[in-house]
């Protein structure tokens, strides 16, 4: 129980920071490397999957990472990227903060609900695919967005 709760305040904790982190990133401009490299960071990660106690079957992998690409959905909306000054910036969203709020609301009910019935580390693995699944989506639209914008910029 004290893992749970330890896991889910850890949690609350790093989407806070990453609010306060991604309000600040909207003043620097974007480029290719700074919309790649959070997923990439992150994906370290996965090796908790070489314990046998985050390992999870394949189907909760699907599941997970469906979860993560449809909650990434509110992420793509609400980040628009425009060009200014000569460079391309991530428009800042009012709406972001508080779809992330939400998102990490939603994901502390289904933690505790799926929490009952299968064992920390199984929903520990779970919830780290289904934030890569949803950074990674999102990022990757954000790419796409991003080299749109440069090559109308440069045409």
């Amino acid at each position: 129980m004290y893992l749970a709760i330890a896991t889910t305040a850890v949690f609350a904790f790093m989407a806070i920071v990453m609010i306060f982190v991604r309000m600040r990133a909207s003043k620097k401009p974007a480029s290719v490397k700074s919309i790649i490299l959070p997923p990439f960071f992150m994906s370290t990660g996965a090796l908790m999957f070489l314990f046998p106690m985050f390992q999870i079957s394949w189907l909760q992998v699907a599941e997970a990472l469906a979860v993560g690409m449809i909650f990434s959905i509110f992420l793509i909306k609400t980040s628009k990227l425009e060009y200014s000054d000569d460079h391309i910036y991530v428009k800042p969203s009012k709406m972001f903060p508080v779809i992330l709020v939400g998102l990490l609301v939603i994901r502390i009910i289904i933690k505790l609900i799926i929490g009952t019935s299968i064992s920390v580390g199984e929903t520990s693995g779970m919830f780290f695919l289904l934030a890569l699944g949803m950074i990674g989506t999102w990022r990757v639209a954000m790419l796409y967005q991003y080299l749109q914008l440069t090559k109308k910029q440069s045409a």
